[in-house]
């Protein structure tokens, strides 16, 4: 794939016979009376190309690259461009004073220049910018994934290049923008970025061509442009490639350590490299059917390529977090998860996602939560990007009691993705765990506005409004989730504390003859059926449960320490032993 080429040092303007282009204001201008020159967009874009590579043979193909770098265009209109400026330059048929004709290849400007230097642009010391949402063009409904796939790898590998001065909004905030109307002003003020980069994906016969710029938000001027003809296996070098170019185009330097990172970071089989794409693809949907669909891939990547670590990481993150998100069995998956961290880890121990995923096993499986803090600062350190490292900094720093180091970390996710819902629905967990309800219950309605589908964000609105006794909005809030979740067994149980609370036992003891029912079909977490005997204060019958949930490892233990659901019964000694044997009480 041929990248574009760069210029350290431009003229302030281009100065030659009777003419002089200003390129930041995009004229030709005569000398004489300093008066512009009606030219076509195009045909001042073939200009500047053939100035700016004075006295150098500037193919054809080259050209029409440069000028039309996402359109498929005639050689018949590089043909009229060149007439327009031979016109408007004054040279008549046979007269060659400024473009020559190279036969059979292109054009070769000659015109001696003149001009003054002009001093680089100052760009601030840390600037953050967006990737937008590839644009799929007519490359079909099942390459959806690989443009996904694509502006999520480019998202991760462009805040790996130079995480001292560049941040990288997050991946959810920017595919709100997919297949949006707004315009790039609209979108730069929204995410409050200093550039964005417009990506498209077209498959032209076996090829499939990618076209990338990068544009300035201030003033909408587009620094770099580049097109990329690429058979599939060629997909692998797109993402290194195209991130250094960006961060060289804005000028900031970069860390050859990083560079070696990310020539480390993929797989060199296509085929692995697909199916860690779809996996993404899919997992990123978190529900139960879509994570056994990304454990498939993943896995089948893993067969393919045994070296291959973002799919051992991604493998990791699918078994990890199933127990939570789709109560999956912890005794099950914690080996499965322990096998893949290690795998991905004895590959590249500092890879971000790698590091994070060793995090994300030690909090919600191995319950090693000073472990787990330190892997999600580590891989923050080496993309200070990351916002799923962030989020999770934050989360364990809310089970361990640091309530305001976790409030800080689940911050910074947020700037990082604010369109996330799922940060905003975690900052209300940690807010209801740090016993600041109001905030709780702001947190869960700004997920609720990102994503009015999203249960999690309902779930969290129901637990505060139950604790801050508004009844109807709590009852609201859990049919929502209900509708949404998959059946999920958090919400069922929540809802038979709820009734148990409002004094309701009889609607409470219905909850818990259903959750024994569905138990009879698959694994439900015994912490659920704890929990509606907590509100219904049956403490033998709470403690019993809670006890068959140590000995299944159940995951929902982990809010045993903070949870205010549980406050009544911290005095108990069964609930200290409890967190003893859990050993959560090392954490105080």
């Amino acid at each position: 794939m041929p990248g574009p080429a760069t210029n350290s040092t431009k003229p302030l303007s281009y100065n030659f016979g009777d003419f002089r282009v200003d390129p930041a204001k995009r004229l030709l201008l005569r000398r004489d009376d300093d008066g512009p020159v009606p030219l076509t967009p195009k045909a001042f874009d073939t200009l500047l190309h053939l100035v700016e590579h004075q006295g150098e043979v500037v193919t054809k193909e080259e050209l029409m690259r440069a000028i039309w770098p996402d359109t498929i265009v005639e050689e018949n209109n590089l043909n009229q461009n060149i007439s327009a400026l031979r016109r408007v330059l004054g040279e008549s048929r046979g007269q060659n004073r400024y473009i020559v004709t190279i036969p059979g290849r292109g054009y070769r400007f000659t015109s001696p220049i003149t001009g003054s230097p002009q001093a680089p642009r100052q760009e601030p010391d840390h600037v953050t910018v967006g990737v937008l949402p590839f644009e799929n063009i007519g490359a079909g409904l099942d390459r959806e994934y690989l443009a996904d796939g694509l502006t999520e790898e480019t998202i991760a590998s462009l805040g790996q290049i130079d995480p001292g001065h560049i941040s990288v909004i997050g991946r959810t905030s920017v595919m709100t923008y997919k297949r949006t109307t707004k315009t790039l002003a609209e979108i730069g003020r929204e995410l409050d970025t200093a550039y964005l980069i417009e990506s498209s994906l077209r498959a032209e016969g076996g090829r499939l061509r990618i076209t990338s710029k990068l544009i300035r938000v201030s003033d909408q001027v587009r620094i770099w442009s580049a097109s990329y003809d690429s058979e599939p296996s060629s997909m692998l070098a797109f993402q290194r490639e195209l991130s250094i170019t960006i961060a060289e185009q804005i000028r900031l330097r970069l860390s050859p350590e990083r560079l070696t990172a990310l020539a480390k970071r993929q797989t060199q089989n296509p085929a692995a490299y697909d199916l860690y794409l779809r996996g993404r693809h899919v997992w990123n949907l978190s529900t139960p059917p879509t994570t056994r669909r990304a454990i498939e891939y993943f896995s089948h990547a893993t067969d393919l390529d045994p070296n291959y670590a973002l799919a051992w990481s991604g493998l990791a993150d699918a078994y990890s977090g199933g127990p939570i998100n789709g109560d999956a069995v912890p005794l099950v998956v914690r080996p499965r998860a322990r096998e893949a961290v290690a795998h991905a880890l004895s590959v590249s121990p500092e890879l971000p996602e790698v590091l994070a995923s060793l995090g994300f096993l030690k909090f919600w499986l191995d319950w090693e939560w000073p472990a787990a803090e330190a892997a999600f600062r580590r891989a923050i350190t080496f993309d200070p990007s990351y916002a799923f490292a962030h989020r999770m900094l934050g989360v364990t720093l809310s089970h361990m009691r640091r309530h305001e180091e976790a409030a800080s970390a689940m911050r910074r996710a947020r700037e990082l993705d604010p369109l996330y819902a799922m940060h905003h629905a975690l900052s209300s967990q940690l807010a209801f765990a740090g016993r600041r309800y109001s905030e709780a219950l702001q947190f869960a309605r700004q997920a609720i506005v990102v994503d009015p589908e999203f249960w999690i964000g309902y779930m969290q609105l129901a637990q505060v409004c139950v604790q801050l006794g508004d009844d109807d909005l709590a009852m609201d809030a859990l049919n929502r989730a209900g509708r949404t979740s998959g059946g999920n067994t958090k919400i069922i149980s929540l809802r038979g504390y709820y009734f148990a609370r409002m004094g309701q036992i009889s609607e409470a003891q219905d909850v818990l003859d259903t959750l024994q029912a569905i138990a009879r079909e698959r694994y439900v977490p015994p912490y659920t059926i704890a929990l509606v005997y907590a509100g219904l204060e049956q403490p033998d019958a709470a403690f019993e449960w809670l006890e068959r949930a140590s000995e299944a490892r159940d995951v929902h233990l982990i809010f045993l320490p903070i949870d205010p659901k549980w406050d009544a019964f911290r005095s108990d000694s069964r609930f200290q032993s409890i967190l003893k044997r859990c050993e959560f009480t090392s954490l105080e």
